[in-house]
């Protein structure tokens, strides 16, 4: 893909708005940047997190923790630690701070447990082109993903739900590189579609039904393509 930034953003779901701002804004020491109203009484918290965006979305109707999904951790670069640090969020989202380079973590890493490696390592590489640096490790930009192979992590069946939910890539042209995947035999979770002057978005899904957006955001790429 052709990248229009190379940090890969985090989506992460809630219905703990305050508490969940104090964490990450007081514990874990990330500054606010907006709030986007998405609709459905969902308001989206950004946050700068070392170039990524966390996109904490708060959602007033409640949320289920009874699909989760294969996003299980942050791993953050943060040169204030002399060592790793594990914190918890008030929905028990584990994120670690760590020294700058610990692990190879220069920006963040993102935990992943998978059901299956071989699947996971056929569809980065293949599907997604991303380089691997490890057994278990692959870049996306900047970001690591890590691999832990678990066959009793449930498959995932819903975007929405408690906790880390989905990735976001930002490029130049989502519906080139959404199209791309297909052809090369990743699954469409949604088919792009324009939000007003904002963005251009779809999604696509891992082999475990994870969800990753791919998204063309004018603030990155100038305005958008017109569509019929």
């Amino acid at each position: 893909m052709r990248l229009s930034k190379p940090f890969i953003d985090v989506g992460l779901q809630t219905n703990q708005r305050e508490a969940m701002l104090a964490f990450w804004g007081q514990e874990v020491g990330l500054t606010f940047q907006e709030r986007l109203k998405l609709g459905g009484g969902v308001h989206q918290l950004r946050h700068d997190l070392n170039g990524s965006i966390l996109k904490l979305n708060h959602a007033r109707s409640a949320l289920s923790n009874k699909q989760p999904s294969g996003y299980q951790g942050l791993v953050i670069a943060d040169d204030s630690v002399e060592e790793p640090v594990t914190l918890f969020d008030p929905d028990g989202n584990r994120v670690t701070l760590v020294p700058l380079g610990y692990g190879g973590v220069e920006q963040l890493g993102i935990e992943i447990s998978v059901r299956s490696l071989a699947a996971h390592q056929r569809f980065y590489q293949e599907v997604l082109s991303l380089e691997q640096v490890a057994d278990r490790c692959f870049s996306w930009g900047d970001t690591k993903l890590f691999l832990t192979e678990d066959d009793r992590q449930p498959y995932c069946t819903a975007r929405t739900g408690l906790g880390y939910r989905y990735l976001t890539v930002q490029v130049y042209d989502v519906d080139l590189e959404h199209h791309s995947v297909i052809d090369r035999g990743g699954l469409e979770g949604q088919a792009p579609q324009t939000l007003g002057d904002t963005a251009r978005i779809s999604f696509i899904l891992d082999p475990d039904g994870n969800w990753i957006e791919i998204s063309q955001r004018a603030s990155l790429t100038g305005p958008l393509p017109r569509t019929s």
